[in-house]
């Protein structure tokens, strides 16, 4: 299609593990992190994407960003092979204007004393006017909802707000894709929240692709897509509904579903007859009631 952003194809990335060893010699191990990966993402997408810790997950968000480089296979990023041996140290910049990243620990990304300053820094080595820069960093700040924080001091901001402003830092760049890895992990849940529905808001009123790494199940129910990354590999790649409906795989795999599907499963699995396919919160809430008004009746 032609509204692929970001193509994998074969992609492949190993580690190498040094160890030294008692003669004093040192022996490399491989250790392979992701192997054939194919995927395509759509301009647009809320993907999320999931596995278990040491799964390849990161690994596939630092390759997409070019970060880390490819062992094997090719990456494309708005039809241009990035991992071509001619792309440049320039063109690498390039592609890192269309995807940004917010990663785990918000302290990483917060490089000045002052949060408009802070979300100003990337516009700034962009090279752009000084009144490009102004409308940029107000317009970041309020799409995240800390314009009141703008003279603000990073260090002194919660968890939760120190991450709206690194997004807002990434959003200022104007990126057509935004790799958020893990980035609500560190978060209590109210600054998950606000993380999560600023990833939603992105989406489905900026119109940026939002790819969500994540290991709760519950975030990557609200995804229009999830990919399930297992020991390196794409083992599903569907939308949240169809994913999470695969409980028993999930489970095969070390994952679970949202906690409102690990419910219906287990009533089912007990012998209540709950024909439902809800996945998130709300859903499951209401099947389950009506399973016990029905119950009541008979």
């Amino acid at each position: 299609m032609d509204n692929v952003i970001i193509r994998t194809e074969n992609l492949g990335f190993t580690y190498e593990d040094n160890n030294e060893e008692n003669v004093g010699l040192i022996s490399t191990k491989e250790i392979p992190a992701l192997e054939n990966v194919n995927l395509s993402i759509h301009e647009g997408e809320y993907v999320a994407i999931l596995g278990h810790n040491g799964s390849g997950k990161s690994t596939l968000a630092k390759l997409l960003n070019l970060i880390l480089v490819p062992t094997v296979g090719k990456i494309f990023v708005d039809g241009v092979d990035i991992t071509s041996p001619d792309f440049s140290e320039d063109d690498v910049f390039a592609v890192r204007k269309k995807i940004g990243m917010v990663f785990q620990n918000p302290d990483n990304q917060l490089v000045a004393t002052v949060v408009e300053e802070d979300v100003a820094f990337g516009p700034e080595n962009l090279g752009l006017p000084r009144e490009e820069i102004r409308k940029r960093v107000d317009e970041a700040l309020a799409v995240v909802g800390m314009t009141e924080y703008a003279e603000h001091a990073p260090h002194k901001l919660s968890g939760g707000q120190k991450q709206r402003v690194a997004i807002a830092g990434i959003i200022a760049m104007k990126p057509r894709v935004i790799i958020f890895d893990e980035s609500t992990a560190m978060l209590d849940p109210q600054g998950r929240h606000e993380v999560i529905e600023i990833m939603e808001k992105l989406n489905r009123e900026e119109k940026i692709t939002v790819i969500n790494i994540t290991h709760y199940m519950d975030e990557a129910a609200r995804a229009d897509r999830v990919i399930v990354i297992n020991d390196g590999h794409v083992v599903l790649d569907s939308t949240a509904k169809n994913v999470f409906l695969n409980v028993e795989m999930l489970h095969d795999i070390g994952l679970e579903a949202p906690q409102g599907r690990e419910l219906i499963h287990l009533l089912n699995k007990s012998g209540c007859a709950i024909a439902s396919e809800a996945i998130n919160e709300d859903e499951c809430i209401d099947a389950i009631a009506e399973f016990i008004e029905n119950s009541r009746m008979v």
